[in-house]
């Protein structure tokens, strides 16, 4: 994966994310959620202190909370706030020198096209979370699955193993495509409804 190839796809899943919320019902902001326990709000909090952990990462400083125990409310309007998180993200790679090899990111050091899919993925995959809890059709893409698949591929081991941050992953049912598959990877049953919570 090329350096451009990266942000690329970075781009892709942050538009992924901001459609999503920008289509959640007022009344769908407590829903329940593939992730147990975390209602909509929850899971959209999540996502944005770790996408600004990936932008801090590389201007310094901290994320205002910790992702693993969101709040349930954010102050203001939640694509607004989720707005400013993106466009710093985006900036703080944009900011980055061409011939930069490695970039900081709250997983450790990563080439820079696997740094920025590795946020890449973690917004897509939330994205989708929101989406299917709300009764949106907005599935997660073939294109921008096969491009996280490579930074799935290399870290979501290592990062079930050593910090249990992803369920086990699930069994890729013959006829999935590679959207199904990688959210199978990652734990999330693709097939997933608000009835099945």
């Amino acid at each position: 994966m090329e350096h451009t190839q990266g942000i690329e796809v970075l781009t892709r899943a942050h538009a992924y994310l901001a459609e999503v919320v920008a289509g959640v019902p007022e009344s769908a902001w407590s829903a329940p959620t593939p992730c147990a326990e975390w209602t909509v709000r929850q899971v959209l909090n999540h996502a944005r202190i770790d996408q600004q952990g990936y932008g801090l990462a590389i201007t310094g400083g901290r994320p205002d909370s910790d992702p693993f125990h969101p709040a349930d409310a954010l102050d203001g309007d939640p694509a607004a706030e989720l707005a400013k998180v993106l466009r710093a993200v985006a900036d703080a790679y944009a900011g980055l020198p061409a011939d930069t090899e490695q970039a900081p990111t709250p997983l450790g050091p990563l080439p820079v096209p696997l740094a920025a899919a590795a946020a890449a993925m973690d917004a897509a995959v939330h994205a989708w979370d929101i989406a299917v809890a709300t009764g949106q059709d907005r599935p997660l893409s073939v294109e921008l699955a096969e491009g996280i698949w490579p930074v799935a591929e290399r870290l979501v081991d290592h990062l079930r193993d050593a910090y249990q941050v992803f369920a086990p992953a699930r069994e890729v049912v013959p006829g999935y495509d590679r959207a199904e598959a990688l959210l199978a990877f990652l734990g999330r049953d693709p097939h997933w409804s608000p009835a099945a919570s």
